[in-house]
């Protein structure tokens, strides 16, 4: 595909070119290929219809975990989060080791600890990872799902952005059970803080350990806020606002 440059921004069909529009911009390609029913018949694309299946299962299991965080996502995530995420899964798919070209599937591949360390520390905004925002040390409870920063001074550990008088932490504990596609999730009570140079020892405890067997995953949730006259409005509509998956097991 080409990348159309110009005054001229031109979306549908013209010829043996179609134009449309992406995040990217205004894109060009050449209209033809395959046509599926060969696909789905032709001997000779037999490999092609085994990654379709891989890609295809991967893709269902990075839906199920947006899913079981989606009352999260909707306050901090990127326009490109689903395919993030469908990349990561198709990684832990190939950690399938047992299963036939074609079989290989998350719920297989993610009992590898390698396979599961590469969902831990996922941004879902990639515009605000944990890693650039938060700098107190902290500890995550398996147990529980509590996390807890012993020492937290929101003025020297956050790099806040510009307008933000206020700041919201928040965590979650999910299971995720990639072999029968369910989920559950707990939350903890949100704190929320002045930025200013106040220590304030946080802990943030979920409501309770999520009901169902799967991958458990541990993630902050941080919000920033701007208060005017006594209210406090979601800064730039929560473009700033970090989720991260801080633990798996």
């Amino acid at each position: 595909m080409a990348k159309l440059k110009g005054i001229l921004k031109i979306e549908g069909t013209l010829d043996e070119l179609t134009f449309y529009k992406t995040q990217d911009g205004h894109l060009v390609k050449t209209k033809g290929g395959v046509s599926a029913e060969r696909i789905a018949n032709d001997p000779n694309f037999q490999r092609t219809r085994e990654n379709g299946a891989e890609f295809g299962s991967s893709a269902t299991a990075g839906k199920l975990l947006r899913n079981a965080v989606r009352n999260l996502m909707m306050n901090a995530a990127d326009s490109r989060v689903t395919s993030r995420l469908t990349q990561i899964m198709t990684q832990i798919k190939n950690y399938d080791t047992t299963s036939a070209r074609g079989e290989r599937i998350v719920a297989v591949g993610i009992a590898d600890p390698a396979a599961l360390a590469l969902l831990k520390d996922f941004d879902f905004n990639d515009n605000a990872a944990l890693g650039g925002v938060l700098f107190a040390p902290f500890t995550v409870t398996g147990a529980t799902g509590a996390i807890n920063i012993p020492a937290f001074v929101p003025i020297n550990d956050i790099a806040y952005p510009s307008g933000a008088t206020h700041i919201s932490l928040k965590s979650a504990y999910a299971v995720v059970d990639f072999a029968n596609g369910t989920s559950a999730i707990e939350y903890s009570p949100v704190t929320n803080l002045p930025i200013d140079g106040t220590n304030t020892p946080v802990t943030l405890t979920p409501a309770a350990v999520p009901a169902g067997a799967g991958t458990k995953f541990y993630l902050m949730l941080i919000e920033f806020f701007q208060e005017v006259n006594g209210v406090q409005y979601s800064l730039k509509n929560g473009a700033y606002n970090v989720l991260n998956i801080v633990e798996a097991a």
